[in-house]
């Protein structure tokens, strides 16, 4: 049985945070006697009313069951993206829902696919929101819900394990609060530092700020039409792209790291080894592809290039400095596989992630090796561990599904009237939470010109990306709603 007292009264407080977190843009509107400094107040003050009025008339001590921490997540980032499209709604600037609400998931889900094709044309408040719901959305909501509101019970080990994507969810204190707590303030050290480094090499305040959102969550909205290509200098570029390659690490590692002040913690994880040789590899198979065709200038220019769309597709970022749209066949190729990889679990990034490749792959090798030796006993182990049957099929399940969701949203954009590259990318930049894909979608391009019902098909696929579809799919079955 669902208690929808339980549900409503968290639900609010979620709406009470997204509605805190709008007044942070009032820095830059106010300063700079902005027109949407009123929208900015009004959206905020609904928000935290809505919030508040929730909280206070379905309070509830009681701790969450399991069917209800899935219903409140799914809810709670559905209402997140409802609400924190407010901004755009009520200022004009984006006055159709449908669009609006893709902008707002696109930036809670860190996916950076946008409808706005003269962004620089913007306010900085609401510049600074767009940015914003990338950097709240990229450690997830719910974990910074769960980060700062207590009481919520022994339930809150299945809200994090809902939102924080991958395979394995690694739990760096026995209380979940708190590993929820050490992970946030991981992810906000990083991203003061990345800030200050992007401030060091020339990005004014405001830039640095609004890349760093971007950057460290893996969404890729940026302040300037052309997104990093907009800077010529190229330590930027290295910068961002050394600071992508962190946010799509597990940032589980990171923090063992700095506590035990020892590198070899990355080194013993064997899914950032697999990760850095993805990396390595689809780095240089695309430079050659540049140096071959004779695609831009010097050699650094290139392995620059290379390597910044590479960790940016990968990580699910979403940045460009080139319209790799016209690359040669093995660049483009070579990235348009990188669509299907994403971050280490416990990082920033979405998609499939490296771990349930190498989870699928040593199985596989299992399988052969029993083909050989009938009467072997072979456990499948990963990072040190013993994977049971229930992982091992809750990976090959979600790859199905996973591959499921590709199909159909393709043939929904194709419905939508887009031709099968632009329909196949686009449901693949959305569903792995990428940003751009290739053809009408691709990175000098935005997904403004698609119909309202391929905005909302999109919408979906970017929330079933983020929440590794699971819990969203997991409503639609009767039994859930059974008593």
């Amino acid at each position: 049985m669902i208690r929808w007292k339980t549900v409503l009264g968290n639900l609010g407080r979620i709406i009470l945070i997204i509605g805190v977190s709008m007044l942070s843009c009032l820095f830059w509107s106010i300063p700079y006697n902005e027109s949407v400094t009123v929208p900015i107040l009004e959206a905020a003050g609904i928000s935290i009313i809505c919030g508040y009025l929730l909280t206070r008339g379905f309070k509830s001590r009681e701790p969450i069951s399991y069917k209800e921490g899935y219903l409140l997540v799914s809810l709670g980032w559905l209402l997140a993206s409802a609400f924190g499209s407010l901004p755009f709604l009520l200022s004009g600037y984006l006055p159709s829902f449908a669009d609006a609400f893709f902008e707002t998931v696109s930036g809670f889900t860190t996916t950076g696919a946008s409808v706005v094709a003269d962004v620089e044309a913007w306010p900085k408040g609401l510049m600074f929101w767009r940015c914003l719901t990338q950097w709240l959305g990229g450690m997830g909501i719910i974990a910074l819900f769960i980060a700062i509101i207590a009481g919520l019970g022994t339930r809150a080990n299945q809200l994090f394990k809902a939102e924080v994507p991958g395979p394995v969810s690694e739990k760096i204190s026995p209380r979940i609060r708190e590993t929820a707590r050490k992970l946030w303030l991981s992810y906000l050290l990083i991203s003061i530092l990345c800030a200050l480094v992007l401030l060091v090499l020339g990005m004014d305040l405001f830039d640095s700020l609004c890349h760093t959102f971007a950057t460290m969550a893996t969404g890729g909205f940026s302040t300037k039409n052309t997104s990093i290509g907009f800077y010529s200098n190229p330590w930027i570029h290295w910068a961002v792209t050394l600071f992508m390659f962190v946010a799509g690490t597990n940032f589980t590692l990171h923090f063992l790291a700095f506590k035990q002040r020892r590198l070899s913690v990355y080194w013993r994880d064997p899914e950032f080894k697999l990760y850095c040789a993805i990396v390595l590899t689809a780095t240089l198979l695309v430079t050659v592809s540049l140096s071959t065709s004779g695609i831009l200038g010097g050699g650094e220019e290139r392995i620059r290039a290379a390597a910044f769309q590479v960790v940016s597709i990968l990580t699910t970022t979403g940045f460009a400095t080139a319209d790799f749209n016209i690359w040669p066949s093995l660049a483009a190729g070579t990235l348009f596989l990188m669509m299907f990889v994403g971050g280490c679990a416990g990082s920033t990034g979405g998609n499939i992630k490296p771990g349930r490749y190498l989870i699928i792959g040593y199985r596989t090798i299992i399988e052969l090796k029993k083909m050989v030796h009938l009467r072997a006993v072979l456990p499948l182990r990963f990072a040190g561990r013993f994977v049971n049957d229930d992982l091992l099929i809750n990976v090959l399940q979600f790859f199905f599904l996973y591959m499921m969701f590709m199909a159909l949203g393709t043939i929904c954009m194709n419905a939508a009237g887009l031709d099968i590259v632009s329909a196949l990318t686009a449901t693949a930049a959305c569903l792995g939470n990428i940003g751009p894909g290739f053809g009408l979608v691709g990175p000098t391009q935005n997904f403004g010109f698609i119909s309202d019902f391929g905005k909302y098909v999109l919408s979906m696929l970017m929330l079933a990306g983020r929440l590794e579809i699971y819990p969203l799919l997991i409503l639609l079955l009767p039994e859930y709603w059974r008593d």
